[in-house]
């Protein structure tokens, strides 16, 4: 998927921000190689994805996500993020070795 950058405002920075996850994170996880699929159950007014992978500390995290197109370029817009709960990170993990 290409994408150009990245699409944030105050709304969904502090959206993200109470779960203790910050905009460099998220850019970061999307620089790596976070395991993306559709979210189908909250794709309703626009196609949303779901984003997990690790952050450069190798923390365990989650992101909701929507791609938007601004001026001929596709921007990732986080819509929330979060670090996983352990249940999340052992399918995660096991997923992963799989």
């Amino acid at each position: 998927m290409r994408v150009d950058g990245f699409d944030s405002d105050d709304g969904n920075r502090d959206k993200c921000r109470k779960h203790g996850v910050t905009s460099d994170e998220i850019e970061a996880l999307f620089r790596s190689t976070p395991r993306v699929a559709p979210d189908i159950r909250h794709s309703v007014a626009e196609q949303r994805f779901l984003a997990v992978g690790r952050t450069a500390a190798g923390r365990p995290m989650f992101v909701a996500f929507t791609l938007r197109e601004a001026d001929g370029r596709r921007l990732i817009r986080p819509i929330s993020a979060r670090y996983m709960h352990a249940a999340e990170v052992a399918r995660y993990e096991a997923e992963e070795g799989a």
